[in-house]
C-alpha cells in the first residue's frame, strides 16, 4: 500500500467534508494502525490535529505511550504541538509530504500568539519575553507533587520503558 498516497486522500476527503487540509496515517509492520484527518474544524478542539488523534489511537491500540517501531505520514511539515508530540511517542520515522513553504499560498494559519514564521524563535525565548503572557507562581507543594512521583515509583526520576537516545 501507498502510505503517503493514503494519507493526502484523507486530507483531499477531509477538505471536501469541510475540514482542514491535513490527515496523518501510522504504520507498523506493513500495516495501518491508526490514521486520522485534522478534525478541528468539526469539533471545535484546537487540538484535534490530525497527528494527535492519530497517536491517541495508535497508542490506545499498542497499550503504550511509545510508537517505536513505527512510521507516520503526515501530510505537512508538523506544527510545533505535533511535533512535540511526535517527539514524546517516539516513531522510527515521520515522513512530511510537503512543506509550510510550499502550502502557504493556499493555506495560512496564523492565530494571536502563534506564527508559523516566528514560533521557533518565540518559543525559544524565555517565558517574560514572549508575546503569550505568561506568569510564574513559585509553589513548593507543585514542586512536592514531582517528589511524591519518585517516591511512589523506587526513586526513579524516569517512567518505566521510556525509549532514551
Amino acid at each position: 500500500m501507498d502510505f503517503a498516497q493514503r494519507t493526502i486522500d484523507l486530507a483531499r476527503r477531509n477538505v471536501e467534508e469541510g475540514g482542514r487540509p491535513f490527515a496523518t496515517v501510522i504504520v507498523k509492520d506493513g500495516e495501518i494502525l491508526a490514521e486520522s484527518p485534522n478534525l478541528v474544524a468539526q469539533t471545535s478542539d484546537p487540538t484535534a490535529h490530525a497527528e494527535v488523534l492519530a497517536i491517541r489511537e495508535a497508542c490506545r491500540k499498542l497499550g503504550t505511550e511509545h510508537l517505536t517501531g513505527t512510521t507516520i505520514y503526515v501530510l505537512a511539515h508538523p506544527c510545533p504541538m505535533c511535533l512535540g508530540s511526535l517527539y514524546y511517542c517516539s516513531p522510527d520515522e515521520v515522513v512530511f509530504l510537503t512543506t509550510r513553504d510550499a502550502y502557504e499560498p493556499h493555506y495560512v494559519d496564523d492565530r494571536k500568539y502563534f506564527e508559523l514564521a516566528t514560533f521557533y524563535g518565540e518559543f525559544a525565548k524565555d517565558y517574560t519575553e514572549r508575546r503569550l503572557p505568561m506568569t510564574y507562581r513559585p509553589r513548593q507543594d507543585a514542586v512536592d507533587v514531582y517528589r511524591r512521583w519518585q517516591q511512589r515509583n523506587g526513586g526513579e526520576r524516569r517512567v518505566a520503558g521510556t525509549p532514551t537516545a
